[in-house]
């Protein structure tokens, strides 16, 4: 398979994990008496991840995660010379599926008395952040922290499940389930990233609509989960080198 059309496999399916997940966050976690809450989007997260897995995993790998990306290719899994197109691609798709939910946001409520709208703030679109961002109020160590180790047990859960010894079948349930497990831990934190891309989208669609909180902030859900996945990446190639 060509790059571009891997490229452009990965830009579907990581617009699908923000449009779902993030869409999620928006439009169902906060209405009245029937909102899906944490729970349900850490669901969403997971299945996105899960659908996009068995629907392009053949033909892209379905990273759908700059950090994942780094961290399969520093452990020996993915060519170092197709990040930047992966990672260009993956961005994209992110920030195509941000600035739809922002327009379809401001639609909410609109049309029918008594439910819920949408309000244009530094929180909205299920941004990734620390300090007055953080769902519970948690600080920037403890965010930076909090993305380091959970991209890395997602790292390691990706090495594991796609490992050639693996069931094949059930890698893509075993990766969804543990991004729904990683939501569930660190939503109250940072209302968890894990992945570059996916803070990217909703920061910038805020940042041009005049809400540059979260954009400030977007450094670390950078760093924080690259560093992870390359820990991930260097310690799961000490069991492999095992295996050999």
């Amino acid at each position: 398979m060509s790059l571009m059309k891997r490229s452009i496999a990965e830009f579907i399916g990581t617009f699908w994990l923000v449009l779902g997940g993030c869409g999620a966050a928006v439009f169902a976690a906060g209405v009245p008496d029937v909102g899906i809450g944490y729970l349900g989007v850490a669901f969403a997260f997971g299945l996105t991840v899960l659908t996009m897995a068995y629907a392009i995993g053949h033909i892209s790998g379905c990273h759908l995660n700059p950090a994942v990306s780094v961290g399969l290719a520093v452990g020996g899994r993915f060519s170092f010379a197709d990040l930047p197109m992966y990672i260009i691609a993956q961005t994209l798709g992110a920030i195509v599926a941000a600035f739809l939910l922002l327009y379809l946001a401001g639609d909410m409520g609109l049309h029918k008395e008594g439910q819920a709208t949408f309000e244009l703030a530094a929180g909205s679109l299920a941004v990734n952040g620390y300090g007055e961002l953080s769902p519970q109020g948690y600080g920037m160590t403890a965010g930076l922290v909090t993305e380091i180790v959970m991209t890395g047990m997602f790292l390691f859960i990706i090495l594991g499940a796609t490992h050639k010894q693996a069931h094949a079948v059930a890698g893509g349930l075993a990766i969804g389930l543990a991004l729904t497990l990683i939501h569930l831990i660190s939503i109250p934190v940072t209302n968890t990233s894990v992945n570059p891309a996916r803070s990217t989208g909703p920061a910038l669609a805020l940042f041009v609509s005049g809400e540059g909180k979260a954009f400030a902030q977007l450094w670390l859900f950078w760093v924080a989960p690259i560093i992870g996945a390359i820990i991930a990446g260097v310690i799961y190639r000490v069991f492999e080198s095992e295996d050999k």
